[in-house]
């Protein structure tokens, strides 16, 4: 998709700011926030308050009125952005920083690559899904030896809070929500962006409140015991991170193009260590600045091919996955 008009050049570099940076903060939100608020609670209650703050802003300036369709397949995407992705990162981040958090979570086109892959192979007439190029299968690569190079050695010692519980809740999240967000891209009917991401949200929410209370999170919930620095990161995690990260999305997808678009994947992790390093004295050492370069190189090199060689979108599916907007608003 092509932008569809020239912008500002100051409200792009606004955009783009509140992109990198907003999304790239998310993660240390997270981290604070569930230091004292149960985890599947902490996103539930967020997702519930971002997402109806969203769907009534539209439903009374847009008058929307989505199907029974939109709302059943955007519920089975929120099912799995919202509890399977980012559930499972609150959980994890309980005891993994927040920037190692991140860099695992970043592996997340790769999970988008094979699966997609894994679509056409399925489809006899061949018109969803992509075969990797031998770009894209270098790019794989390089994630996939980052990914061992960041984890490997403190999984095997079970050090730095990094457990294979731990590390595999966190791969399960960027399998999850690229699952949730191919479902809604070759979706039949799908619903306006704006429209979606507020579906999810909301019928997310309810998910979350539901492994909120098979966790028994509700019977040991002491709000006394939310500290101000959690409710801080809650309210951020709200109102700016999926609210105002996730417009400004919506907004750049309509004005520029997916490629620049999606240099955000390769940045976030990059401001999320340097914010875990500086606020919260994570530690940061040079097998974490190589696993780093290594897994961003793996990232930015699959955008590229995949930037030169467009797939075509399935008939009746969206340019914008749905989900996609949302997949950064941590």
């Amino acid at each position: 998709m092509s932008a569809s008009s020239p912008a500002p050049r100051g409200r792009l570099i606004a955009a783009f700011a509140a992109v990198y940076l907003v999304w790239g903060s998310t993660y240390l939100a997270i981290r604070v926030a569930v230091e004292t608020i149960p985890p599947f609670f902490m996103a539930a209650t967020r997702f519930a308050v971002s997402g109806a703050l969203l769907y009534g802003f539209l439903w009374f300036t847009r008058r929307i009125r989505p199907t029974a369709k939109q709302w059943r397949d955007n519920a089975i995407v929120g099912l799995f952005l919202m509890l399977g992705g980012n559930g499972l990162v609150c959980w994890a981040e309980q005891s993994v920083p927040s920037g190692i958090a991140t860099l695992l979570v970043s592996a997340g086109p790769f999970a988008v690559v094979l699966l997609d892959w894994a679509i056409h192979a399925a489809d006899p007439e061949k018109k969803r899904g992509t075969r990797p190029t031998l770009p894209i299968w270098i790019g794989l690569a390089l994630g996939f030896l980052g990914l061992a190079l960041l984890v490997g050695p403190d999984v095997a010692h079970g050090t730095g809070g990094l457990t294979l519980l731990n590390v595999g809740a966190l791969l399960a999240a960027t399998w999850l929500w690229s699952a949730g967000s191919l479902y809604g891209r070759y979706a039949s009917e799908p619903a306006e962006p704006f429209t979606a991401s507020a579906i999810q949200m909301v019928t997310g929410s309810g998910w979350l409140f539901l492994a909120s209370l098979l966790a028994g999170e509700p019977f040991r919930l002491h709000v006394s015991e939310f500290t101000p620095h959690a409710l801080g990161a809650w309210a951020y995690l709200t109102l700016v991170g999926s609210l105002v990260g996730f417009t400004a999305f919506v907004w750049l997808m309509k004005h520029s193009t997916p490629a620049k678009v999606y240099t955000y994947t390769y940045v976030n992790p990059i401001v999320a260590v340097f914010l875990g390093w500086l606020i919260l004295h994570e530690k940061v050492d040079s097998r974490t600045f190589l696993a780093a370069a290594v897994i961003i190189a793996g990232v930015a090199t699959i955008t590229i091919a995949k930037a030169k060689k467009p797939a075509a979108p399935a008939a009746g599916a969206t340019t914008l996955p749905a989900g996609s907007a949302t997949a950064r608003s941590r």
